[in-house]
């Protein structure tokens, strides 16, 4: 057993607005520079939708991720042969008119246009080439358009639906959409790092964050064809390639992550987790309907005095133990199993958890009394505006019992804080719902408590991360006092 930790990650998407506060925070601080003007590594996107940048999960396009081949685990953007010649020219990146071309507008138009009788306009102006451009597309373009038949109908996601379902999902009666918030995951397998010729890319070992060294990095840009969720970007300015950090600066000083700290829904959860290293070659290879439990098995009991034990004789600090057994994500995770991740067939075991958003409850209210169109409590999650099978493609590997599961156990609990609060459900029903729902009232308060009545604290778990003992096993950790972690105060450079 070889144990390690990770920080990791929950998004509530039942409790998101949309209101793009995470992105902001995040472009103000870390991709307000030169060449970074498209970058977004945190993007919030509507679904169904074609996503940022364009149809990234079309992996018969980008060819991201990991597949298996005769028994063994292989990148699909590249291989031994063709990794030399990838260096030079690789087809499966996505390109500017992918993203989109950044945009400021001519300001000094409005100020400075003769008099007239039209109101001046601000044009539109490339901030890559400087000239006028006519927009066609940008981070989110379709934001809410949830019927679209020019976005909406293009999510790759569809592909898991019936031409019925299709056509339910987009009757406009039946109109629905919900936001997918997206930062770097994290993996615990991640293909940008087995990717990159020059090893730039690393995991650090105390906390699992994902980063590229600035001053390895060459500019192939392997990372960005690897990565299945298109979170490794490439400055056209310094030549070199960038992804989320996690805020790992803040993190060392026991901040939570900008975006994160920002969020107006308080969706986010950050926790750290324990996992058994030694088995993540082995999970991989496991077929795709069993990857959902196949991780969870990755992810250790921090009570269990074994692997209390395996983790001291790793290295892991007592601090951080005792973190993992407060984690908000362990319990979302691991215990509630309402929190999946996103496209585990890529086999990257992202780190990043989404509970599933819960579509509108159909029903109609007589005398007091809520009367359902079917007898069975939980009929409208299977006729919900939102197929089952699209949420299990997005978040369940294709695995529509995962989803289910959590669906039911978010509705077996609202049920029962309203039979609490409310009335109109009575206590028997709300137990009943619970118990098909498998779940109990001692958990179903549990959860409402941290969804509904979390503190700062409750959401974000930091651990202590000791970065001295870290830089003692390759450098005087005194040379690094009173430094937040940057490793660096130069900007990078294009060349050697």
């Amino acid at each position: 057993m070889n144990v390690r930790s990770q920080v990791s990650m929950v998004f509530h998407l039942d409790k998101c607005i949309g209101c793009h506060t995470c992105s902001i925070a995040c472009k103000n601080i870390w991709t307000d520079r030169k060449g970074t003007e498209y970058m977004w590594w945190n993007n919030v996107e509507t679904k169904p939708g074609t996503g940022f940048p364009t149809r990234w999960e079309d992996q018969e396009r980008y060819k991201g991720g990991w597949e298996k081949k005769n028994g063994d685990l292989e990148l699909k953007s590249q291989n031994k042969s063709s990794a030399l010649f990838n260096i030079f020219h690789n087809p499966n990146q996505p390109t500017l008119d992918d993203y989109y071309e950044p945009w400021t507008y001519d300001y000094q138009n409005l100020f400075n246009a003769p008099e007239g009788a039209d109101q001046p306009t601000a044009k539109p102006i490339s901030m890559v080439t400087g000239e006028y451009i006519n927009v066609e597309a940008g981070p989110n373009w379709d934001d809410d358009l949830g019927g679209s038949p020019v976005y909406a109908q293009n999510d790759p996601n569809l592909e898991s639906l019936t031409p019925q379902q299709r056509e339910q999902l987009f009757a406009t009666e039946r109109l629905v959409f919900f936001y997918f918030p997206r930062i770097c995951n994290h993996c615990l397998n991640p293909a940008c790092v087995a990717a990159c010729p020059s090893g730039a890319l690393y995991k650090r070992g105390e906390d699992g964050i994902v980063l590229i060294d600035q001053k390895r990095c060459r500019g192939w840009r392997a990372c960005v064809a690897a990565c299945p969720y298109k979170k490794t970007y490439f400055n056209w300015s310094t030549g070199k390639s960038e992804k989320c950090i996690l805020c790992f600066p803040r993190l060392e000083t026991g901040q939570a992550p900008a975006c994160f700290h920002s969020c107006v829904g308080r969706i986010r959860y950050l926790g750290v987790l324990l996992y058994d290293a030694a088995r993540i070659e082995e999970v991989a290879k496991l077929p795709d309907d069993e990857l959902i439990e196949g991780q969870r098995s990755l992810i250790l009991d921090p009570f269990d005095p074994e692997v209390i034990a395996a983790a001291r004789a790793s290295g892991v600090h007592d601090s951080v133990i005792e973190s993992a057994q407060k984690s908000p994500v362990y319990q979302f995770v691991k215990v509630w199993k309402l929190a999946l991740p996103p496209h585990l067939e890529y086999r990257t075991f992202p780190m990043l958890f989404y509970v599933p958003p819960m579509s509108p409850v159909m029903a109609s209210q007589d005398g007091g009394v809520i009367d359902h169109v079917s007898g069975d409590l939980f009929h409208d999650i299977e006729q919900s505006r939102v197929p089952v099978a699209y949420l299990a493609k997005l978040l369940g590997a294709g695995q529509e019992n995962k989803v289910r599961y959590a669906l039911r156990k978010q509705k077996a609990v609202r049920w029962y804080r309203r039979a609490l609060t409310v009335g109109d459900v009575t206590m028997d029903v709300a137990k009943r719902m619970l118990a098909e729902a498998d779940c109990s009232s001692d958990e179903a308060e549990a959860i409402y408590q941290l969804t509904s009545l979390c503190t700062f604290e409750d959401r974000f778990v930091i651990p202590p991360m000791h970065r001295e003992e870290a830089l003692q096993m390759m450098e005087d950790p005194l040379e690094h006092k009173a430094n937040a972690g940057f490793g660096f105060v130069s900007a990078p450079h294009r060349g050697m």
